[in-house]
């Protein structure tokens, strides 16, 4: 659900920037009074983890449509909503500047459309409520499904709010909520799916993590470790096998438009900044441009998602970092 820059007007992409950086602010001003040493690399292997999942398109059956993992209902639930927020923020701007996904000037409406819902509504507002404090699996699937969907649901309507907002005529609000909703819907189930798998997971080796107030004798450092070595396998490895069909944004606007490219706006700002992604996306599309289309194994691809997700871990590890210092500087309240 990636936004391209032609969906989006100035005013509308600025607007939406200052909002995402407004809760950039929020976010790194509540995490600095929490976050500690141990969730400095927890920060940093759950954005690689993100990052390496997104690559993986799943085909939705019958549609032609493809889908992919958001990642921030689960980044809430293992890190909560603020420093799961500015881990998700780190994912999507890596993405724009190193592989050109998702546009510059989108990049406000991208992070608040995959951060802000999953994290501050979805998680605080049905996840957490329904979970309960001493929840067994099956409420724990249910509150997973219940919020991806939601969150994602909430998003899809947003990006269709802000492609009208930006006069984007060729997908009128009625008829591109209409497409937009169902298929999201689906890819929601999928992520619901995928998101309580992994907090069960998580739950049985460290319950600390995944909200619980107890630990079982399984180290920290080796479900770190689990999940760098599961984010450099699913992005260097079994991003080979996505889908390759259009995500679920891609095929609702070519539904909608009746199959016409849209074009982006004529402005300076769009080609200002159309021409700094050229010069900062090193792998574009996460391609290294030489693909002959049939080898399946792609070094493109590899060498995308291992990058991707190194550069990812050492972003969100910094953040947190810089914000576990800040916090140890602080004086003490008398």
């Amino acid at each position: 659900m990636h936004m391209a820059d032609a969906l989006v007007s100035p005013a509308t992409g600025l607007a939406m920037w200052g909002a995402s950086a407004a809760l950039i602010a929020y976010g790194s001003h509540k995490v600095s009074k929490e976050v500690d040493d141990a969730r400095v690399p927890l920060m940093g292997v759950t954005a690689a983890f993100v990052f390496a999942t997104q690559m993986i398109n799943f085909a939705i059956p019958g549609t032609g449509s493809s889908g992919h993992l958001g990642g921030g209902l689960l980044l809430a639930a293992l890190l909560g909503p603020h420093a799961g927020f500015l881990t998700m923020a780190s994912v999507l701007t890596v993405q724009a500047l190193l592989f050109a996904d998702g546009g510059l000037l989108a990049l406000g409406c991208n992070i608040f459309n995959l951060g802000f819902f999953p994290c501050f509504v979805a998680y605080p507002l049905i996840f957490r409520p329904l979970l309960g404090a001493h929840s067994g699996h099956g409420r724990l699937v249910t509150a997973s499904l219940a919020a991806a969907v939601t969150g994602l649901l909430l998003g899809a309507l947003a990006v269709v709010g802000q492609t009208v907002a930006s006069g984007i005529t060729e997908l009128p609000f009625i008829k591109f909520t209409v497409v937009m909703l169902p298929i999201h819907l689906a890819i929601g189930l999928v992520e619901g799916g995928a998101t309580a798998a992994v907090l069960l997971f998580i739950r049985q080796a460290r319950p600390d993590i995944a909200g619980r107030s107890t630990a079982n004798n399984i180290s920290y450092r080796k479900v770190v470790v689990g999940l760098l070595a599961t984010a450099l396998l699913t992005g260097g490895v079994a991003s080979w096998f996505a889908s390759s069909d259009p995500d679920g944004l891609e095929w609702a606007i070519e539904h909608v438009s009746e199959g016409r490219q849209l074009s982006s706006p004529d402005s300076t700002l769009h080609t200002t900044l159309s021409s700094a992604q050229e010069e900062t996306a090193l792998l574009p599309d996460y391609d290294l441009g030489t693909d002959d289309g049939e080898a399946t194994v792609d070094a493109g691809t590899t060498l995308s998602g291992v990058v991707g997700a190194l550069v990812t871990l050492l972003l969100a590890g910094l953040t947190a970092w810089m914000l576990n210092r800040r916090r140890q500087q602080e004086p003490e309240a008398p």
